[in-house]
């Protein structure tokens, strides 16, 4: 009798859990090169399996195997949906031999690791690989035992990848193998899925904001063709981008790439066969709309929400990471109007705010914007992106509006601010004469030196800055700032004591900004 019937109802009920837990792998996606939403790929793979076996008129376990394992490499979706159709590939091969559930994991762990040029550890693969050393271990395996031992592992994920556990996550990847197992567990069993495990409830605000991968695009593409070389394709597409999988045989191979041209990709790949199954995603898009998802989720449970306004693409992450919900984009001219002030206040989920200007020029309009709220708000008059961070730094989002008030100004009281830029046109600010293209030294809004060089300006800033006992030092480097290197080095062997932080602001005007703790 042919086990075809038997093996679609296990693919549903793979396909039934990680559709259930969908949403919760996806918002766990934090890998270090993000390449999308991880359940809603591991889902697609899965899903590309089940129409396979729909198709199929496979009696032959050889047979089934070759059908399965074909329906997962053509479905495959992303970094997590390729490594799943290997290790479907080792499982289902092993499983054409034998009932040897430990070989299959065997199997399935080997066939992942060979298809990733660059294993790392913490993620799918580990998983795989821990649970097949615990069904060897055991005698015989069971689903359940199974289960249990794959969960104990992704809960241990965070220990093996530094990322996961600065977002306070477990593994995207992994957690979806725990469905995948937990869905085959309950129907063998005849039983509805449980209760989804635990750490899937954890997502806590480190997890919201994650950083872009180098490259855009994830591109997949099925190539088929006659004595195809993986290695060798391979080889030719690694200058192109990052996290490369080229896994198959001979005749089919599926790509997947990480890069900015996937133009290059597809010609390249064109050049050596067919292509079918082109898939690309803006990675971007998909990080920025799982932190916008997020973010209202974590916003919901505020009481007082941040209102920063904000200039500069590093700046922005900056804010975004100690806590603003809403970034106001300033522009070249940090001066946006009070109607995107008020817009960004009552886009807020949380029931108060507190808005930081950072800029002299922004606060009048802020006060505006509170005025006309339908919440309460409080302006905190900081007139630097600096004084913003450091508002920031002791902002807490549990406590009202009110209450963060003496918190924060207590935090500005001990932030000395600098800027160093390129001046306009001859004047005498502050009683400093300054030539048209001199560099522009300023401490706490007030100009200390006119200089012909740019190491100059930045060095009287910093001795300005450094007269009282200070204990921090951050520089901001602005659009097309100069090299910061011979600054940061004078400011180690002049003041040892100093610790030196260093972070790529963006900041348009302003080549560089200082702030001393």
């Amino acid at each position: 009798m042919s086990e075809l019937p038997h093996v679609r109802a296990l693919v549903a009920g793979a396909l039934a859990a990680l559709d259930a837990a969908e949403r919760r792998i996806n918002d766990l996606n934090v890998y270090p090169v993000p390449d999308g939403d991880t359940g809603t790929n591991l889902k697609l793979t899965v899903s590309g399996i089940a129409e396979a076996l729909e198709a199929s008129t496979a009696w032959a376990r050889a047979d089934l195997a070759r059908d399965v394992t074909r329906g997962a490499l053509m479905a495959a979706r992303g970094n997590s949906g390729v490594i799943l159709s290997q290790i479907v590939r080792g499982a289902a091969e092993a499983l054409a031999r034998s009932d040897d559930l430990a070989a299959a994991l065997r199997s399935a762990s080997d066939a992942a690791y060979r298809g990733v040029g660059k294993p790392v550890e913490g993620t799918m693969l580990t998983v795989i690989r821990e649970t097949a050393e615990a069904a060897e271990r055991l005698d015989p395996p069971t689903l359940p035992q199974l289960v249990a031992a794959a969960q104990e592992s992704v809960e241990r994920t965070p220990e093996q990848l530094a990322v996961l556990k600065e977002a306070g996550v477990v593994d995207a990847g992994g957690a979806g193998l725990v469905e995948i197992l937990r869905g085959l567990a309950a129907y063998v069993a005849g039983e509805p899925l449980p209760d989804p495990p635990a750490y899937e409830e954890e997502i806590g605000p480190e997890a919201v904001h994650q950083e872009l991968s180098e490259f855009r695009y994830c591109t997949t593409v099925l190539l088929e063709g006659e004595e195809l070389d993986g290695a060798a394709i391979e080889r030719e597409l690694e200058p192109l981008g990052d996290s490369l999988l080229v896994v198959g045989d001979p005749a089919t191979l599926k790509i997947h790439v990480h890069t900015d041209d996937p133009g290059a990709v597809l010609s390249l790949a064109a050049a050596r066969g067919t292509l079918e199954s082109v898939e690309v995603a803006n990675m971007h898009r998909q990080t920025a709309e799982r932190e916008e998802r997020l973010s209202d989720a974590l916003a919901a449970e505020k009481t007082c929400e941040a209102v920063a306004v904000v200039a500069g693409a590093g700046n922005r992450r900056l804010f975004a990471g100690l806590g603003a919900g809403e970034l106001i984009d300033g522009g070249r001219t940090m001066n946006p109007a009070t109607q995107e002030i008020l817009d960004a206040i009552e886009r807020a989920p949380a029931p108060e705010a507190i808005v930081l200007p950072n800029n002299p020029n922004v606060i009048m309009s802020a006060e505006q914007a509170a005025r006309h709220a339908s919440k309460p708000v409080r302006v905190i008059p900081t007139r630097s992106l600096q004084e913003g961070l450091a508002a920031l730094v002791a902002y807490d989002s549990s406590r009202s509006a009110e209450a963060n008030l003496a918190e924060i100004f207590d935090a500005l009281e001990s932030v000395g601010t600098g800027a160093v830029t390129v001046s306009s046109r001859d004047s005498e600010p502050d009683g400093v004469a300054v030539r048209k293209g001199e560099w522009l030294g300023l401490v706490d809004g007030e100009v200390v030196v006119a200089a012909g060089e740019f190491d100059e300006a930045a060095r009287a800033v910093l001795e300005r800055l450094l007269a009282e006992p200070r204990d921090v030092v951050t520089l901001l480097a602005g659009e097309a700032a100069p090299a910061l290197d011979a600054v940061r080095a004078w400011l180690e062997d002049e003041h040892p004591h100093v610790e030196v932080e260093v972070e790529d602001g963006g900041q348009p005007n302003y080549p560089l900004l200082v702030s001393a703790e």
